[in-house]
């Protein structure tokens, strides 16, 4: 039986399927929840059809890159809602904190030698891909990958789209017959499966668990990650997310088209950390709002034309918000799949990178180092308000981070370096970083899904150019100000022992 879309599921390996195992398992990585999950949908599609147990395997590393209490604090409290949420469903949830880099070793491999099959979360940024190929072709058993990134399945589009409006169009044609074809809201339902006889206790003799209860107490300070960046100004998890996104749909949704560029105004649904760690499915979000603007598929014109507005049939504000957690952030996850340079200079747009060789020689008024923008010790104050947002919080203003990549781009040495400096801060500090959403940002401050802009500048050549001086006059950023203007203590402890 299959409830999940063919062109969602791909296979890793050549194995075969062993009907002779114990439990069909899958490895939770991206999809980090038990509620509107393709990859979960399918593995207990597996189980279902194979009698068979159903086993969650749910890891955090110790050793990721630009691994910290933050990041961690954020998906252990996932992993609390995953446990509390799965404690009455036929399935056996294994959560497992690696105490050190490298002692993770070999727990999959062990799990998967007793298993059918293999299930995990098709992701294509960060370390992710590479470590499942890698692991895949070690497994002795078939190991599959399940898309649940987003409204359009990956593999349906072919080519990588070089702007928003082409992407938009090509949305326009193909979507809605995928929109008939959404996750389920608890795939559990109705479904039965056999409870686990097999025994498990020579796994958690090697690899000890975490008792479930014990997730919500965790205490990061023990492992070996960078205690200097402290936790979020938000909690992570699906209780969380939900929340999050009931407070913008019933506070935030109706002022959005009009208000979302004003920092001082909040109206932005902060819902992208938990879209990256998976802690909410975007197929819910997107459902949750057409069932508030009480929408239905069959208002959809037969054909588009990559406009911004009115293909939907929305409220101006609801088409805003979907055509950045629809086009926009799937146009990111268009690249990524599709080219293993997305984080490199090179996948510039030919035009972006002439224009800033030609003018990768000219003068510039103001150079900084790394921990000079790290510390926010530039001239500039807005600027240094958005960085130390984005150090204190976790997150920094949609509309600022913008401006955030341009000034870096004219403070920087050459334009690779202003690229890799934002490619860290952004990583290092954001909760959604490490994202394709998150690399499509950065990158289009340097030109990517962007067009040339006159008049030609000095460093920026035809990139688009923004100032602080024009952001502070178009948008009221007193309060903005007021809020982040001055370091905090703890930030200046921070950066003057650094």
């Amino acid at each position: 039986m299959r409830t999940v879309p063919k062109i969602r599921v791909q296979d890793l390996n050549e194995a075969a399927v062993r009907e002779d195992g114990e439990y069909v398992l899958y490895w939770m990585v991206a999809n980090r929840r038990v509620r509107w999950n393709f990859s979960l949908q399918h593995t207990i599609d597996c189980a279902e059809y194979l009698k068979k147990p159903l086993v969650i395997l749910e890891a955090l590393r110790a050793g990721y890159e630009w691994a910290s209490d933050r990041l961690h604090r954020f998906v252990i409290q996932g992993m609390a809602d995953n446990a509390e949420r799965l404690k009455d469903k036929s399935a056996t949830y294994l959560p497992y904190l690696e105490p050190k880099p490298g002692d993770g070793k070999g727990l999959l491999e062990e799990l998967a030698a007793n298993a059918c099959i293999v299930v995990t979360d098709d992701f294509p940024c960060f370390f992710l891909p590479h470590m499942q190929q890698a692991v895949a072709r070690r497994l002795p058993v078939r190991m599959v990958a399940v898309d649940s990134n987003g409204l359009l399945p990956l593999r349906a589009a072919t080519q990588v789209y070089p702007t928003a409006y082409a992407f938009r169009r090509f949305l326009q044609k193909e979507l809605q017959a995928h929109l008939i074809n959404l996750p389920a809201p608890d795939p559990f339902a109705r479904r039965k499966l056999p409870a686990l006889t097999f025994s498990l206790k020579s796994v958690p003799r090697r690899w000890p668990m975490v008792a479930p209860d014990a997730l919500q107490q965790a205490d990061v300070s023990s492992f070996p990650i960078d205690h200097k960046v402290g936790k979020a100004a938000f909690d992570g998890g699906s209780r969380a997310a939900e929340a999050a996104l009931n407070a913008f749909l019933k506070h935030k949704l109706v002022r959005y088209g009009e208000d979302r560029n004003e920092p001082d105004e909040q109206v932005t649904s902060g819902l992208s950390p938990y879209l990256h760690f998976g802690h909410i499915s975007a197929h819910e979000v997107f459902s949750k709002v057409v069932q508030q603007e009480d929408w239905k598929p069959e208002v959809l014109p037969p054909k588009g034309n990559g406009s911004r507005e009115g293909w939907w049939g929305l409220s101006p504000s609801a088409e805003g918000f979907l055509d950045q957690v629809v086009t926009w952030r799937e146009l990111g996850y268009n690249f990524c799949w599709q080219r293993d340079d997305y984080d490199r200079y090179e996948s510039l747009p030919d035009w972006a990178q002439a224009t800033l060789k030609k003018h990768a020689k000219d003068s510039r008024p103001t150079v900084y180092e790394l921990d000079e923008f790290e510390a926010a010790k530039t001239h500039d104050e807005l600027w240094n308000a958005a960085q130390r947002q984005l150090v204190r919080e976790g997150q920094m203003h949609n509309y600022l981070r913008m401006l955030w990549g341009k000034k870096i781009l004219e403070w920087s040495p050459s334009p690779q370096e202003a690229l890799q400096t934002m490619i860290h801060l952004n990583n290092k500090y954001a909760v959604d970083g490490r994202n394709p959403n998150s690399y499509s940002g950065i990158f289009w401050t340097l030109g990517r899904y962007d067009r040339a802009w006159g008049p030609e500048r000095p460093i920026f050549g035809t990139i688009r150019y923004m100032s602080s001086d024009n952001t502070a006059r178009k948008l009221n950023v007193k309060g903005y100000l007021a809020r982040y203007g001055v370091p905090s203590r703890r930030e200046q402890r921070l950066f003057e022992d650094d």
